[in-house]
């Protein structure tokens, strides 16, 4: 199932998306008053600024129509520049040409006020320039007798609240929003120190000093997470110890039976039961290799092609052949004694039921390690691949006590990629037979 749209275009980090929770009613809250304060403050002061503008403008028009004299409008003209902060420039006998300027959106919407007022007020042919660079407005109106130019600064059609508004609005939102970045790393940061330690713990490494930080909730977890370590080591220690403790005590027997046995002689019962005794020693030595697991083998660098040409070299027959194509450069950190085993069990594994094995493995595009083992022997049932990852499952009609052991090659397999944070699975090979898919991480 494919995954939601919605979901494709969310942050995937926690910081992402608590940022997200945070910002967005925010930006709500910030777009609606934004909205409002145009709507209703910005629109209505410069309607009226612009009524204002416009009376003024009416005024100086209709004197200038009345009494063209010289004399007047010199007296006109002193007046309004003085007192009015407005420029008029009279010039007679001459004709306006209509103009459509495009002006951007807030610009248009100031032209199209002062154009209304001018209607509403003065009621005859106008034309509207605003320079916004230069921060100053034309009038060019018709009158009887000529064409009235006015000039008056930008501002007198603008409120500074209005810029006021919009610096405080932005600069308080870049400051909230750099507060909380700040605030959500610090407490970002713990959650990230018990995931890194989490995988490190189940990758078998050392957990660093983990210190519990952050919210109640996070030092909770992190106190859980602790105990749940302290409880598994501890549990370790004391099967490593018991495990110690049976390996001697079975052991010491065993070697007595067989002292006892060699004492005897060439007998057919005797043979028998020397048979048993190995059969018991091989059964034993498995399952104290399975429940050992890695045990304090420390973490070494190592490259992938020199130690897997090791192995091979070491499990070469001459009935087999053995093909390994490891890429060059790739190094990665390995537990060698616990790998070994693990390469040990599942190349023997093939051998048993193939006359060639391959073993690639090269460095894959997500930063991984791809391990593949293959044969070209009778294969598997799909069905079964699950099942050989269970201890003591073995499949009759090809696996039986003398080819196949007891059934614990894949397990001690699985445990040991597992315990180097990998991931190991079956699948039908190439060649016929079985593959073994190694992934681990780099």
């Amino acid at each position: 199932m494919s995954e939601p749209r919605i979901k494709k275009i969310l942050p995937r980090s926690l910081l992402g998306r608590s940022m997200m929770i945070l910002v967005t009613p925010v930006l709500i809250i910030q777009a609606f008053t934004t909205f409002m304060f145009f709507d209703r403050h910005w629109d209505t002061v410069t309607e009226r600024m612009a009524f204002a503008l416009a009376g003024e403008v009416a005024i100086i028009a209709d004197r200038y129509e009345k009494d063209p004299s010289p004399q007047s409008v010199e007296m006109v003209t002193g007046y309004v520049s003085e007192y009015l902060d407005v420029d008029v420039r009279f010039e007679p006998g001459a004709a306006i040409t209509q103009k459509q300027p495009h002006y951007v959106f807030w610009a248009k919407i100031v032209a199209d006020s002062l154009s209304h007022a001018l209607d509403e007020k003065l009621r005859k042919p106008h034309n509207i320039t605003l320079s916004i660079p230069e921060k100053w407005l034309e009038i060019d109106i018709q009158l009887d007798n000529g064409v009235l130019h006015v000039s008056a600064p930008i501002r007198r059609l603008f409120s500074s609240s209005s810029y006021i508004f919009l610096l405080w609005m932005i600069g308080s939102s870049i400051m909230m929003l750099v507060i909380a970045i700040i605030f959500m790393r610090n407490q970002i940061r713990p959650i990230r120190k018990l995931a890194v330690a989490a995988e490190r713990f189940g990758k078998g490494q050392d957990v660093l000093f983990l210190k519990p930080s952050g919210a109640r909730e996070v030092r909770a977890a992190t106190r859980a997470f602790l105990t749940m370590k302290e409880r598994l080591d501890r549990q370790i220690q004391q099967r490593t110890s018991m495990l110690a403790g049976v390996s001697h005590d079975l052991r010491t027997p065993l070697t007595r039976i067989k002292i006892e046995l060699e004492m005897m002689g060439e007998r057919e019962d005797v043979s028998n039961l020397k048979q048993d005794l190995e059969d018991m020693e091989r059964m034993i030595d498995a399952y104290l290799e399975f429940v050992r697991g890695e045990g304090d083998e420390e973490l070494q660098r190592v490259d992938l092609k020199d130690f897997t040409n090791g192995v091979v070299d070491g499990m070469l027959r001459s009935d087999h052949n053995i093909h390994c194509n490891i890429e060059e450069g790739v190094s990665i950190m390995l537990r060698p004694v616990a790998f070994q085993r693990c390469l040990n069990n599942l190349i023997g594994n093939a051998l048993k039921y193939a006359e060639n094995v391959w073993v690639d493995g090269f460095k894959t595009q997500q930063n991984t390690v791809l391990i593949l083992i293959e044969d070209d022997g009778p294969g598997v049932d799909a069905q079964h691949y699950e099942d050989l990852f269970r201890p003591f499952f073995r499949l009759e009609t090809s696996r039986n006590k003398k080819t196949g052991g007891i059934g614990l090659g894949l397990p001690i397999a699985q445990d040991i990629v597992n315990g180097h944070g990998g991931d190991i699975s079956l699948d039908k090979g190439s060649k016929g037979g079985l593959r073994v898919r190694i992934e681990l991480p780099l």
